[in-house]
């Protein structure tokens, strides 16, 4: 009779069969899938992400079975099948790893988001004011920075100190490309953590704003006419240049560049058939398929790794000081501007498009409703997203020689 009961419900079974840490991993992290589709729910976070994320990792630490007499795993993904005859044969069993083989380990989702996002992009917010827009966003990537040399003497190597370090730019497309081609033995808990964390920025950077920047200060009113309105040639052209110039100075993070202005280019020739592809069934697709895939990969064993708690601290002093940094640089132009900037908008520099520049504005909003900052704020905000791309490669380029 027990027989028949184990295998009448296996996923009970391995949970009493495995040591008493993973069964605990893995009703803790069903218990956070919970919390994650509450969340998403209600929007505290993003449900585009957190719904598919929060289902998939109830599903694979709920759904372990016995795959032989001694092994124990799951039918969803394998994150760390290498030999070219294995692919092939678990490409037939597990459900999701066609989708993972073929379109998330080599960095294709990431890019495939970054053209959705580079077609709902208006770079005219970077060209109305380049110069304060682009110290910002440099400021804001305070949190890559600092939180290098703090992994490396966590014990991490330099590779794998610089892609958990790309977290702190708050780009989840950037930091899972980054940690497949620097980390990728630490690759699945990177990018889950940077995805976890990316809420980071939406509950806890407004505590962080009132917190230094004063109320006076946050209510700035900017000039919204005096922004220059540029042509569809002329944001082409911008697109086409940085393009060109970013791809020739950090080839590594070629495909991203691509990705994000040839959404942009798309946009400004009006074609409006690639328009409507790219925002919507690639952008949504590439997000669910990339939420419900973080989802499945977050099993105890992953978690459990040694290796991996650190990383957990890493990833909110990156977002932290990232934070900080936006904060400093929003001060430093508003110093410069002697008083006509909204230092606010520091925050939108951290590359989470559009939640940071919402942020911003919705704070200065706060503290007085005649303050309309969102134009400025998304300039810091593709700043961001290129400056971060630019962090990548060149911490690519500099430690491909280590």
């Amino acid at each position: 009779m027990n027989f028949q009961i184990n295998n009448l419900f296996p996923g009970i079974t391995t949970l009493f069969a495995v040591e008493p840490q993973i069964a605990l991993a893995r009703i803790i992290l069903i218990a956070l899938g919970l919390l994650l589709i509450y969340l998403g729910y209600k929007k505290i976070l993003e449900p585009l992400l957190m719904i598919p994320m929060g289902i998939g990792m109830i599903a694979v630490n709920a759904g372990v079975l016995y795959l032989s007499a001694v092994k124990m795993g799951t039918i969803f993904v394998d994150p760390l099948v290498s030999d070219p005859a294995d692919v092939v044969n678990i490409l037939q069993i597990d459900f999701l790893q066609p989708i993972y083989t073929l379109a998330f380990s080599n960095g294709l989702i990431a890019c495939l988001v970054f053209m959705g996002i580079g077609v709902i992009t208006d770079v005219g917010f970077v060209m109305a004011r380049p110069f304060s827009s682009m110290i910002v966003a440099v400021f804001a990537e305070m949190g890559t920075f600092v939180t290098l040399p703090l992994a490396v003497a966590f014990g991490y190597s330099f590779k794998e100190a610089a892609a958990i370090a790309t977290i702190g730019g708050a780009d989840g497309p950037i930091t899972l490309y980054a940690s497949l081609i620097m980390a990728k033995d630490l690759f699945v808990p990177i990018t889950v953590v940077a995805y976890l964390y990316l809420g980071i920025t939406y509950g806890v950077y407004p505590y962080l704003i009132k917190l230094l920047i004063p109320k006076e200060l946050r209510g700035i009113e900017m000039d919204i006419e005096s922004l220059p309105d540029f042509s569809p040639g002329d944001k082409l052209t911008f697109a086409v240049v940085c393009c060109t110039v970013l791809c020739l100075l950090f080839p590594a993070a070629a495909p991203l560049f691509l990705s994000f202005f040839l959404g942009v280019a798309v946009k400004e020739v009006g074609i409006k058939k690639y328009i409507e592809f790219l925002e919507g069934t690639v952008l949504y697709g590439s997000t669910f398929f990339l939420g419900l895939l973080l989802g499945v990969l977050v099993q105890a064993d992953i978690i459990l790794d040694p290796k991996v708690l650190p990383l957990l601290i890493l990833g909110i002093l990156a977002l932290l000081f990232s934070g900080l940094g936006g904060l400093i640089g929003g001060l430093l132009i508003y110093k410069f501007n002697k008083g006509k900037y909204n230092p606010v908008i520091g925050i939108a520099g951290v590359s989470c498009v559009p939640t940071t520049a919402k942020v911003a504005q919705k704070c200065a909003y706060e503290a007085n409703k005649w303050a309309v900052i969102l134009p400025y704020a998304m300039g810091a905000n593709v700043s961001g997203v290129i400056v971060s791309a630019i962090a990548m490669g060149v911490y690519v380029n500099v430690l491909s020689k280590f």
